[in-house]
């Protein structure tokens, strides 16, 4: 399992710093997640106790085991329980505890069963609202007025994915000071054009895009994957998507044929879109996996041996979004001008992250940028959402 070798070691980001944004999310969000998701369906007694439960441990108390007879505890006892059960929820590494929190708070509402709450997506109500909200509405009226043009249709849907991730329901859950609607300031990084050699027009390579978000998010990334289909810069796509609810607002498989019917549901361009992603997955040009690792507590680095090997048959891999950046370059606090080529070494093929900046990590900066954001900002730039990146390394 290639785990990133010759790099230098950065801290691996904990919770238990008063103040922080790790801090913040497990005192804070986590506790506002379970009283949405309590506030979302009629759950009954028993539902109720266990999220009280789960509130009274996740502030205040240890990491419990899963249930001896828990389908994936094998799983996760070899993703770590073992090592961090007993431990405070702030005391272990961040990216663990918030990916366990996700796995507790479902068997809390009993998705796993067996009983009549099995497979009920506790998220739901909150991706379905934003998949047929006026914003949605607005986005795809929009694609009418893309230019033919294949340059500014490639960057716009390129784009349009970077900061589709603006809409990530659990940032917006607790974000108090965020504006959603101020415009969206320049990358921090772009590495487009390399991202786009990668992708020639006569391409007949297959592009792998590891999804994020749901929603408003995961229509900007299948818009993409049908233009790249549409004008032959790709002949196949494989989307990864979540095996289970995750995160609040990260894809399922019912989140993605949710998207193509709001998308085959609406006027215009959106429409013709929709057509070609119906006719792409039915044909197998574009394939959705949910691989058990994708809701992993671990960096890509400790990916296991398939899906290396899917991946390294790529002609490029986008990973999407936050969490996956903090998966894909490891969530340490690195010194932000650490080379992201350096850290994404071991992963077996071309890769390109898209990414608004939700999080402390950070990698790959030029000095200069960095000096800048810092005299702007003080460290907002890196939590806010008002920033993003196009890093790749070919």
């Amino acid at each position: 399992m290639g785990r990133m070798p010759h790099t230098p070691s950065a801290p691996v980001i904990l919770g238990n710093e008063p103040g922080s944004f790790p801090h913040s999310v497990l005192a804070e969000r986590h506790p506002a997640i379970i009283r949405q998701v309590r506030e979302a369906f009629p759950y009954g007694p028993a539902q109720h106790r266990a999220l009280d439960a789960l509130l009274a441990s996740c502030t205040k108390g240890v990491v419990e085991p899963l249930p001896a007879d828990a389908h994936d505890r094998a799983r996760w006892t070899a993703w770590g329980m073992a090592e961090y059960a007993g431990r405070s929820w702030y005391d272990i590494p961040w990216l663990w505890s918030e990916s366990y929190f996700y796995r507790q708070l479902l068997n809390a509402v009993g998705y796993f069963g067996p009983g009549p709450w099995q497979g009920i997506d506790p998220f739901r109500p909150f991706k379905l609202a934003e998949l047929d909200s006026q914003e949605t509405d607005e986005e795809l009226a929009a694609l009418d007025a893309l230019s033919a043009q294949d340059q500014d249709q490639d960057r716009a849907l390129l784009h349009g994915s970077l900061w589709g991730n603006r809409a990530d329901l659990g940032f917006r859950l607790s974000a108090v000071t965020a504006d959603a609607e101020q415009p969206a300031p320049g990358l921090v990084a772009d590495d487009s054009e390399t991202l786009w050699s990668l992708l020639p027009p006569a391409g007949a390579g297959t592009l792998c895009l590891i999804a994020d978000n749901a929603g408003r998010e995961l229509i900007p990334d299948l818009l993409l994957i049908a233009h790249l289909l549409e004008r032959g810069r790709i002949e196949r796509a494989v989307l990864h998507i979540k095996p289970y609810p995750y995160y609040v607002s990260d894809a399922t498989t019912a989140d993605v044929l949710d998207a193509l019917r709001r998308l085959t549901g609406a006027q215009g361009a959106a429409v013709e879109y929709g057509r070609i992603l119906w006719s792409a997955m039915a044909d197998g040009r574009l394939i959705v996996r949910a691989h058990p690792f994708s809701a992993a507590p671990l960096p890509y680095a400790d990916m296991p041996d398939d899906l290396r090997a899917e991946l390294a048959t790529a002609a490029l891999t986008i990973v999407k979004g936050d969490l996956n950046y903090r998966r894909l370059v490891g969530d340490r606090l690195w010194p932000p001008t650490t080379p992201f080529g350096d850290l994404t070494a071991y992963f077996p093929g071309p890769v390109a992250a898209l990414r608004t900046l939700k999080s402390d990590v950070i990698t790959g900066l030029a000095p200069d940028t960095e000096a800048a954001l810092v005299a702007a900002e003080g460290q907002r730039w890196r939590t806010g959402g008002t920033h993003a990146l196009i890093q790749v390394r070919p």
